[in-house]
């Protein structure tokens, strides 16, 4: 299955750090909202799934995964299946939160341009910043989206 991994530019960004780890192809959007919609914009390529990246600095050890984006009142949602994910989060020992409401910032701008891009084959992880994503969390965060590409 061809998947692309998605994060945001910046050394110190927990998204582009997590997708630096990955193995498979990489893309990384720039942290404004006209960059990313170009970058979104100029990528090519077919991926059956898109796993997308952001830090959210309110978490400290989970992840929150978005069911949605919302636009000028347009709300698209993922068509991907969550419950590997979530079982590979358990799995892995790491808590995490499901959210059924769209975030209203650069990473919900990223994922409802992507989520048009790619119809809907898309999921949008977010982590902590990197002042809270211990190596051992990173580790685990590699493993379960490692067998779930």
């Amino acid at each position: 299955m061809k998947t692309l991994y998605v994060g945001f530019k910046g050394i110190h960004n927990s998204s582009n750090k997590l997708v630096q780890n990955l193995q498979g192809e990489k893309y990384f959007l720039t942290n404004s909202f006209e960059g990313l919609k170009r970058d979104i914009e100029n990528l090519v390529g077919e991926y059956e799934q898109v796993y997308m990246f952001g830090l959210d600095k309110a978490l400290k050890d989970s992840v929150r995964i978005e069911k949605c984006a919302e636009k000028e009142g347009e709300r698209i949602y993922t068509q991907m299946q969550l419950s590997g994910i979530e079982e590979c989060l358990k799995n892995n020992a790491i808590p995490y939160s499901v959210s059924h409401n769209s975030t209203h910032y650069l990473c919900n701008e990223a994922y409802f341009y992507m989520l048009k891009k790619m119809n809907g084959h898309v999921v949008f992880v977010h982590i902590p910043s990197t002042k809270n994503l211990t190596e051992e969390m990173l580790q685990k965060l590699v493993l379960v989206f490692e067998q779930k590409g």
